[in-house]
C-alpha cells in the first residue's frame, strides 16, 4: 500500500510563491505560462497570476491529438517568432511527460533556448531536469504519492487507481 502525502493548500501556495520568485530573480522570462494536462492546469494558473503571465495549456494526459500534439506545433511556431515558453507540471517523476514534450516540440522546430521546464517537485533521479522547481526528492529514497489540493476532491479509490498505475515510483 503506498504512502499517501497530502499537500496542504497553504504549503501549495508557498510553493507557487517560490516558483514565481524564480522566474522574477531570473534574465530568463517567459512570455506564456503552458499548463500541461492534467497535473499542470491548476499550478499554471496559480504561476500565472502570481507571475503576472498570461497562460496556455496543452492536454498531455488525455492522449487526445487536438489537444496534445497539435496544440505543441503552435507553440513550437511561437517560439521560431521569438516567444518563450515556460512549461509547467505538478511533478517531474519518471521524466515521460517531459521526454515527450521535448521531442514534440523539437520535431516541430522549437527553438530550444525559448523552452524552459518547471514543477512543483522534481525528482532527481528522473530521466529529465527542469530549470525551476519548488521541492527535490530521490524517488529512490521517497515512494510516497503525492496528493496535490485539485486531486484531494477525488474519490480515494481513484488516488489508489492513479497511484497503482505507476507501482514503479512508489513500491
Amino acid at each position: 500500500m503506498p504512502v499517501f502525502t497530502g499537500i496542504a493548500q497553504d504549503a501549495f501556495v508557498a510553493a507557487i510563491l517560490d516558483l514565481a520568485a524564480q522566474l522574477a530573480a531570473d534574465e530568463w522570462r517567459p512570455d506564456f505560462i503552458i499548463g500541461i494536462g492534467r497535473g499542470g492546469l491548476v499550478p499554471a494558473v496559480y504561476l500565472s497570476h502570481a507571475a503576472g503571465l498570461p497562460m496556455l495549456s496543452v492536454d498531455y494526459s488525455s492522449q487526445v491529438e487536438d489537444f496534445a500534439e497539435e496544440p505543441l506545433v503552435k507553440l513550437a511556431r511561437r517560439t521560431r517568432d521569438g516567444e518563450r515558453l515556460l512549461f509547467l507540471d505538478d511533478i517531474n517523476d519518471s521524466g515521460r511527460t517531459i521526454t515527450h514534450l521535448r521531442a514534440a516540440l523539437a520535431a516541430a522546430d522549437a527553438v530550444a533556448g525559448a523552452v524552459r521546464f518547471a514543477t512543483l517537485i522534481d525528482n532527481v533521479s528522473s530521466a529529465e531536469r527542469v530549470e525551476y522547481r519548488h521541492r527535490t526528492i530521490d524517488r529512490r529514497e521517497v515512494k510516497d504519492w503525492f496528493v496535490f489540493p485539485w486531486e484531494a476532491v477525488a474519490p480515494a479509490v481513484a488516488i489508489e487507481r492513479d497511484a497503482a498505475e505507476v507501482p514503479e515510483r512508489i513500491g
